[in-house]
């Protein structure tokens, strides 16, 4: 009988059965056909060819056939290893720096990439599985002599590569052969989701969708010139669209268009350089979801794929849920977190997409939120992804950040970013633009170092009708939202998403019907929230975090109309502004203050960022903070890549010491219940992610402590009905201790 690879159980008594050399010939025609787009189709056939050649053990035969019910027995089999066999095959036939992409990617392609040697407290090395002939030798017989014609490998990506590069190069390989041994999964054991997939209308169809509504949009909008200046900025991106590929940026004051501009240069690109896709990636979860709308509305529900962890399963199909998993549609709305954790991630169920970035469009949504502790190995990549796999990247933000030529300035721990000469501007005259898009009069403090009591900061915000408030921390917030009166709205991420969502909603509805509305907000709704409001202050930050706010102040140009400006104010809160980042920002722009006037269009000239950037990055201590290129560059020449330690280092939110509450906000509550009577289901598990709120290990711990909150199930629930206020969120000690007592 042929070697199984997978049986289908149809109902009590049959059986249908995928032999072993179906699927490996399956995998290696989706693999080779992945692999082409980088010029290494002979890579990813041999990879399919060979990925499940330890399943030709009789210990696998077995346990396929008893644990699916095939063969009646009363012992079910334990899990056998089927990956390690191929990868000493291919060190056997293959000289050295080739036979190593083969070893990583098929000893890999169900426990993840793993580190070439070992280290304390990761399971699991290349090394080690390398050591396991015995494997190898009881299916040698076995394998079928065509599976073993030695394949002729072109070199990576078919030319030669920095080797820093290279382990960008094994993942795309990996990438190829994990989507493709899925995908033939699935077509033999779901073939309708198979049947599901891959149905989406073209970039040229799309763009016509785009032009259809873009030429609506003109048709409909108010003679302003506002909306004069987006006209300018859109005509400049689509005329761009035919610069040849490479690195881009957009630079455009806050309310110039560039969710929609940067759009329509990237289908221009895509369509004259044959582009597959159009990656959009936002840093803030509270931005996506309302860009992932915009862009629904134009191209299709099911031409945009959002995949961020808060995203609402409620608005997925299952043609959606399928893309998700491998990138495959034509736009994708995702988060910083999801693009840049998964060029660095090991798991398969992360770097099975990556194959789908090479020919496409990347855009980076306000790039100045690029973390600098990682700037390193993000711009590196960056630059492996256009030189090395055809993809063409765009900054885009108001406050273009300094990542060209040498960044930084502590000797060993500043690199070269991209050369000054390759990234080109898609705007002309930015400088006009932004005296023409000039909205707001910021007004700065006197000293720069003097702090101005929370009871003063209320008594002014009360003085308007219509004022937005951004603070620096959670603790300032709520110290601020206590001052206020009762319909006063909190924003913070003491809130859950849901509620989050729910408040920005509110604050756009009131200023659509010119309603009172007063806000007070932590930094979550200073960058690509569409909020427009005539007075917003703003605690002392850096000059980058300034201008974003600027952008939330008559970004309609409304107050143009009547000869005056909106008014931002900065001011320096109590207590300063907390260590880290945060306070390395504030002090660059303190410092910036000293060396020019108080001359707010000054400050938000292209020039002045660049001159932040530059002063900022020379105070950050490391751009690698931990350590990713000792992990994937070192030893890149020999292809010693420590994959699963990289993976671990990479986190570009950094929860340790922080826990997860799930709470009760609106369907919160309901689900809290599901959970309690069905355990964690994976379709609940996603749904809840929106109402959970974390918090540091000390705030917990007292929340704990208190018989607040209970675990059910691996999570921490809310067990005090007050826990969790419907207004500002999670109520930490003060609050929380104050109405115990009281009860």
């Amino acid at each position: 009988m042929n070697s199984i690879a997978h049986i289908k159980s149809n109902d009590a008594k049959t059986f249908e059965i995928q032999s072993l050399l179906n699927h490996l010939k399956g995998t290696a025609e989706l693999s080779a056909k992945f692999a082409s787009v980088f010029n290494n189709q002979e890579w990813g056939k041999l990879l399919g060819l060979w990925h499940d050649l330890g399943k030709y053990s009789k210990d696998f035969q077995e346990y396929i056939k008893v644990n699916s019910g095939y063969e009646e027995d009363d012992q079910l089999r334990p899990k056998t290893d089927h990956t390690s066999a191929a990868a000493i095959l291919a060190k056997e036939t293959y000289p050295i720096l080739f036979w190593q992409p083969i070893a990583y990617s098929i000893a890999g392609h169900h426990a993840g990439l793993l580190n070439y040697t070992h280290e304390q407290g990761i399971a699991g090395d290349l090394s080690d599985r390398l050591h396991k002939q015995e494997f190898l030798d009881k299916i040698r017989a076995k394998i079928p002599k065509e599976l073993l014609v030695k394949t002729n490998l072109n070199p990576p990506i078919g030319k030669a590569i920095d080797p820093k590069q290279m382990h960008l190069w094994v993942r795309m390989l990996f990438s190829c052969l994990v989507d493709a041994d899925y995908l033939d999964t699935e077509r033999f054991m779901n073939p309708e989701s198979f049947e599901r997939r891959g149905k989406y209308e073209s970039l040229i169809e799309l763009k016509g969708r785009f032009d259809i509504h873009m030429e609506e949009l003109s048709n409909n909008a108010p003679n302003t010139q506002v909306n004069s200046i987006r006209s300018r900025i859109l005509k400049n991106c689509i005329e761009s669209g035919g610069f040849s590929p490479g690195f881009f940026s957009i630079t455009v004051p806050t309310g110039g268009g560039k969710t929609l501009s940067s759009m329509a240069w990237a289908l221009n690109h895509a369509l004259k350089y044959n582009k597959s896709r159009i990656v959009f990636a936002i840093p803030f979860t509270s931005i996506i979801t309302q860009t992932a709308q915009i862009y629904r509305s134009i191209f299709g529900d099911n031409n945009v794929i959002e995949h961020h962890s808060n995203i609402d399963e409620n608005t997925n199909t299952l043609e959606r849920k399928l893309a998700v998993e491998n990138w495959d549609a034509p736009i994708i709305v995702t988060t910083n977190v999801q693009l840049f954790e998964s060029l660095f991630a090991n798991r398969t169920s992360r770097c099975r997409k990556l194959h789908n970035l090479v020919n496409s469009i990347i855009i980076l949504d306000e790039a100045q939120m690029l973390p600098p502790e990682f700037l390193h190995p993000i711009l590196t990549t960056l630059k492996g992804l256009v030189d090395d796999y055809g993809v063409s990247v765009l900054f885009s933000t108001a406050t273009q950040p300094a990542l060209t030529g040498r960044i930084g300035s502590k000797g060993q721990f500043s690199f070269e970013g991209i050369a000054a000469d390759s990234v080109r501007e898609l705007v002309q005259d930015i400088d006009k633009l932004t005296f023409d898009l000039r909205r707001v009069e910021i007004q700065l403090p006197e000293n720069a170092n003097e702090t101005i009591d929370w009871s003063i900061i209320a008594d002014e915000l009360q003085q308007h009708e219509q004022v937005l408030c951004i603070v620096n921390t959670r603790n300032q917030c709520r110290e601020l939202h206590n001052l206020m009166p009762d319909d006063t709205l909190h924003l913070s991420r003491l809130m859950c998403t849901d509620h989050i969502m729910d408040v920005i909603n509110e604050i756009k509805q009131r200023l659509k019907e010119d309603k009172p509305v007063k806000v007070i907000s932590t930094q979550l709704i200073e960058a690509g929230v569409d909020i427009d409001f005539p007075v917003v202050y703003r605690a002392i930050a850096g000059l980058d975090s300034i201008a974003q706010c600027a952008g939330r102040c008559n970004r309609e140009g409304k107050l143009n109309k009547e000869n005056r400006l909106g008014l931002m104010k900065v001011f320096v809160p109590p207590k300063g502004t907390p260590i880290g980042l945060m306070r390395k920002g504030a002090d660059t722009f303190k410092e910036m203050l000293i060396n020019r006037s108080n001359n707010e269009t000054a400050l938000l000239e292209p020039r002045a960022f660049k001159e932040y950037f530059k002063l900022f990055y020379s105070k950050i201590d490391n751009f690698d903070k931990a350590n990713i290129g000792d992990s994937l560059w070192k030893d890149a020449p020999y292809m010693k890549f420590q994959f699963s330690t990289a993976a671990r280092d990479f986190r570009l939110i950094d929860d340790k010491g922080s826990k997860t509450i799930l709470v009760e906000y609106g369907e919160g509550s309901n689900l809290i219940q599901l959970l309690k009577r069905k355990g964690p289901e994976p379709w609940l598990m996603r749904k809840l992610q929106r109402y959970t709120v974390s918090v540091n290990e000390r705030d917990f711990e007292e929340i704990r402590d208190a018989g607040l909150i209970v675990e059910l199930h691996g999570c921490w629930i809310q067990e005090y009905s007050k826990l969790y206020n419907q207004h500002s969120g999670l109520q930490l000690k003060g609050k929380w201790l104050e109405e115990i007592n009281i009860i």
